[in-house]
């Protein structure tokens, strides 16, 4: 629709340019004018129809209230009032203006001076003729009595046009060649000639005067006339003798009689021209007024479309939405406005873009960090100021064996459990306000005391929380207990390998002494002393061999060979080691699982802490002083996640409280003959095996030792 409104609009500007002119051109007119008439209304006939259109559009936009109609009508309404009005009013006074200069041209008045200007013309150019006339006929009478010499000729020539004031002069033969040539123009080597026929005619007559160009190359005064000598056999010459007229006086004429053509054709069509200047402008008239109408919706529609741009924008970001809108590409306020909200858009949606990335990375930073501390061995306890529980870990439940999360949101003198715990938290606190300095830290190991009589060690580390964060607190702390035990299986190693050093050297000499006293003073005592020698004998070797046998014990717990790890059957391992307690005296059950997945071991080391168990519990059922209690002995194969448990237990006495916390390490022991190394090496095998031994008592009386090992790949 836009794009027809321009055509039409511009086919009607150069239609009513046609027109104009042709109102001005009455050969134009007669020729052209009908067509132009037609083809004017026919775009007339347009633009009411586009009007049409558009109006209609606008009241069906206005009824389904679309946005931004009401503001379009007005609009449309305010502009095209600007344009119907002043257009109404100047074509009422253009019509009347028209209609009375019309009549004022065709005054008699008029008529009259354009006449007189005409002949007023005509007599100047007549009277400057005729006096050149006179000029040219007295010079050809003086060239007739001149001599017939051709300088005299050139001279008297001259001479005689200087006298008449002419521009040129010049003497012709009858057949038109030149016999002498005066002019003014030095520059112009001959003057213009006449023709034959002009020639003739001034031979035949009394000679020739005419007015000869138009008022644009300007007009020339020409006169021939003819020279005749006393002389009977001289030829017949002619004298032509030139001389322009004034320009002002050529202009003035050409303009009088230009007008007066004009007024003529003028009064011929007088109403006609009427009807002409009456149908030029109602056309214009409405030609203006639709285009203007027209061009009112379209500026309407581009004054509304930037405000209708930013209205749906401003609904868009509202809900949410910060895709930028259709933008106007131009360079005034209304584009540069949309633009800028457009930008203002897109900084909103990188903003919140940015906004959601920044939030991501905080999310998958936090889940990070969390993960982390849900993985950590070490637990970790989060309190705020007033030493409310606000987080805690994994790590934290599984060294605790309780679960933490039911505690959150309690204070420390709201916990039920973990008395020594939540001391040693309250007394590393002591005096350190929440809002301290972050970074003032403590540490201290406490000891917490089981049901079971094991103990467990805890490293606490406690440290305040900067205030921006919110203040508060953080304790962590890790399960030592292993650490620990680990350090003194290490030391009593270190201490093994020095003592099987140290005392096997000597225990040989010391038995081959007494072997050696023997033998030589047997014979020489009498019987009371050969006894009491043999006694004393026996008993150094006695004692020598039970020192052998404690130091090959320390000897093997400290080089215990590497492990060569490789997958096993755990089950099938057990029922060989079994194979060697047929006649034991104690009753063996198994509760293997089946198809228990393969462990990784070494079978030689696996073989013996296997026999170290059953060889202890054996001993410690058989120990029982309780004539109603049969020795037993349960071995257990069973799954737990991603390793392999064997339990074996018993119906002995069970572990002394006392000692129950330090079983596993080396020289404890409840027996008078025992070293106190068999837990020790099996607890050593395990380490090496990537496994873990817990030990603990049954009820009503026994003792269980669970082994797990990791499952093979």
């Amino acid at each position: 629709m836009r794009i027809l409104a321009i055509v039409a609009a511009a086919i009607g500007v150069i239609l009513l340019f046609l027109l104009a002119s042709a109102s001005a051109n009455t050969a134009l007119f007669v020729n052209n004018y009908p067509l132009l008439l037609g083809l004017n209304a026919a775009v007339v006939l347009a633009l009411v129809v586009l009007v049409v259109v558009q109006l209609r559009t606008m009241w069906r936009e206005y009824r389904l209230r679309v946005f931004g109609s009401r503001l379009k009508s007005r609009l449309m309404l305010m502009l095209a009032l600007m344009a119907v009005l002043p257009g109404a009013l100047v074509y009422g006074v253009s019509l009347q203006f028209a209609m009375n200069s019309i009549e004022s041209w065709f005054d008699v008045r008029v008529d009259s001076a354009l006449e007189g200007g005409l002949n007023l013309g005509r007599n100047v150019l007549d009277s400057q003729l005729a006096e050149l006339t006179e000029k040219a006929r007295g010079m050809a009478i003086d060239l007739g009595d001149a001599g017939d010499s051709k300088v005299m000729r050139a001279t008297q020539l001259n001479r005689l046009r200087e006298h008449a004031g002419a521009q040129t002069a010049t003497l012709l033969t009858s057949s038109g060649q030149v016999l002498a040539s005066s002019s003014v123009d030095m520059d112009k080597l001959l003057p213009d000639l006449p023709s034959a026929a002009q020639l003739r005619q001034a031979r035949q007559g009394r000679g020739l005067s005419q007015v000869e160009g138009d008022a644009t190359t300007g007009l020339t005064l020409r006169v021939l006339m003819p020279v005749t000598g006393s002389a009977l056999t001289v030829e017949t010459r002619v004298l032509q003798v030139t001389q322009p007229v004034a320009p002002a006086i050529a202009k003035s004429a050409a303009s009088v009689e230009a007008a007066y053509r004009d007024y003529q054709e003028l009064s011929v069509g007088r109403e006609g021209l009427k009807r002409i200047y009456t149908l030029t402008l109602t056309l214009t008239l409405l030609l203006a007024l639709f285009a203007a109408i027209a061009l009112a919706f379209f500026l309407a529609k581009r004054l509304a479309e930037p405000l209708l741009i930013l209205a749906e924008g401003t609904q868009a970001v509202a809900a949410g939405d910060f895709t930028p809108r259709a933008a106007l590409e131009t360079h005034d306020e209304m584009g540069v406005l949309t633009q800028s909200f457009n930008r203002m858009t897109r900084q909103l949606d990188d903003a919140r873009h940015e906004t959601e990335r920044h939030r991501g990375q905080v999310e998958a930073a936090r889940a990070y960090l969390e993960s982390v501390l849900a993985n950590l061995s070490a637990g970790v306890l989060a309190f705020d100021g007033d030493f409310v529980l606000r987080a805690t870990n994994h790590g934290a439940s599984a060294i605790l064996e309780d679960n933490l999360r039911a505690l959150e949101g309690l204070p420390l003198s709201g916990w039920k459990r973990h008395e020594t715990l939540v001391e040693a938290i309250r007394e590393g606190f002591d005096g350190i306000p929440p809002q301290g300095l972050p970074g003032r830290e403590w540490q201290r190991q406490i000891d917490i005391e089981h049901s079971e009589g094991a103990t467990q060690v805890l490293l606490l580390r406690g440290s305040t929380l900067p205030e921006a964060g919110g203040g508060g607190f953080v304790v962590v702390f890790d399960d030592i207990t292993q650490l620990i035990a680990a350090q003194r299986s290490a030391a009593w190693g270190e201490v093994a390998r020095r003592l099987a050093h140290e005392i096997k050297n000597p225990l040989t000499p010391i038995q081959l002494s007494a072997e050696r006293l023997q033998l030589k003073l047997a014979d020489k005592l009498d019987a009371d002393g050969r006894a009491m020698l043999d006694r004393a004998t026996k008993t150094i070797v006695n004692q020598v061999e039970a020192m052998k046998n404690m130091v090959n014990d320390f000897r093997d717990y400290a080089r215990t060979p590497p492990a060569q790890l490789q997958p096993l059957d755990l089950n099938a391992l057990v029922m060989e080691v079994l194979g060697l307690y047929e006649n034991s005296r104690a009753k063996v059950a198994t509760e293997l699982a089946p198809g228990l997945p393969r462990v990784t071991g070494d079978a030689t080391q696996l073989r013996q802490v296997i026999h170290n168990l059953l060889t202890n519990a054996e001993e410690a059922a058989e120990d029982v002083l309780d004539p109603a209690i049969h020795p037993e002995i349960l071995i257990v194969t069973r799954r737990e996640d991603q390793s392999v448990v064997l339990g074996v237990s018993d119906n002995g006495g069970g572990f002394p409280a006392r000692i129950l916390a330090h079983a596993l390490e080396p020289y404890v022991t409840t027996k008078d003959k025992g070293s106190g190394l068999g837990l020790a090496i099996v607890k050593k095998i395990v380490d090496e095996h990537h496994g873990e031994v817990r030990i603990s008592n049954r009820k009503p009386h026994g003792a269980e030792v669970s082994i797990r090992l990791p499952l093979a790949a």
